[in-house]
């Protein structure tokens, strides 16, 4: 499949990629990015200490507690979360900026925060990842070689009640393989371009 230019001339269109704990959504997002699509990956802004190497605008916008708190109380952000006792959040005007410009964006989020951004989001295109099989889950889990008998009991139970949210979401995709889930992915961006919706402005030239 033939890749696209940077920007389109019209509005671009936030995609929106969650999925089951197992599913493989960061490998995929990786692999998608190599792609030289033209997409735009969401940068989240976050309260904790960058880590050797990290770059603030590049692989997160590095805030204090203070102003993340600012940012929620003034609605600048698409979503947001704490995890052990540090704040993640999508910035409103990085995203809606660059849509404005033409570019998609893709933001790899988790099911929560996905949800988040519907009710703030609603024209955004929701993909659901799984992995192929239980067995398939269950192998990648135990791959990673950290979970004991109780840890993998509860990540397993965890990404199963996950799996039920996938009526939330517009487009569910494989990861049986990582090449062919990218290719369905950006077969999706294509036919969302390609939607009635988002072409309207063609009927200004008739």
């Amino acid at each position: 499949m033939s890749t696209r230019g940077n920007r389109r001339a019209n509005q671009g269109i936030l995609f929106v990629l969650s999925g089951p704990s197992g599913a493989g959504k960061g490998t995929v997002c990786t692999a998608l990015m190599r792609r030289e699509l033209g997409l735009h990956l969401s940068i989240s802004v976050t309260t904790r200490t960058p880590r050797n190497g990290e770059v603030d605008g590049v692989n997160y916008f590095f805030r204090d507690k203070a102003e993340f708190e600012r940012m929620i109380e003034a609605d600048e952000l698409l979503e947001w979360a704490k995890v052990y006792d540090n704040y993640y959040g999508t910035p409103k005007d990085f995203v809606a900026s660059r849509l404005a410009m033409g570019y998609d964006v893709f933001l790899e989020i988790d099911i929560q925060g996905a949800m988040q951004v519907k009710r703030r989001f609603a024209d955004g295109v929701f993909l659901f990842l799984v992995p192929p099989s239980p067995t398939e889950l269950q192998a990648r889990i135990l791959g990673r070689g950290s979970e004991t008998e109780e840890t993998f009991q509860l990540r397993f139970g965890a990404a199963h009640q996950e799996l039920q949210q996938m009526r939330e979401y517009d487009y569910v995709i494989v990861n049986d393989e990582v090449e062919h889930a990218c290719n369905r992915i950006e077969s999706i961006i294509e036919a969302e371009h390609c939607s009635v919706k988002r072409n309207l402005h063609l009927l200004e030239h008739w």
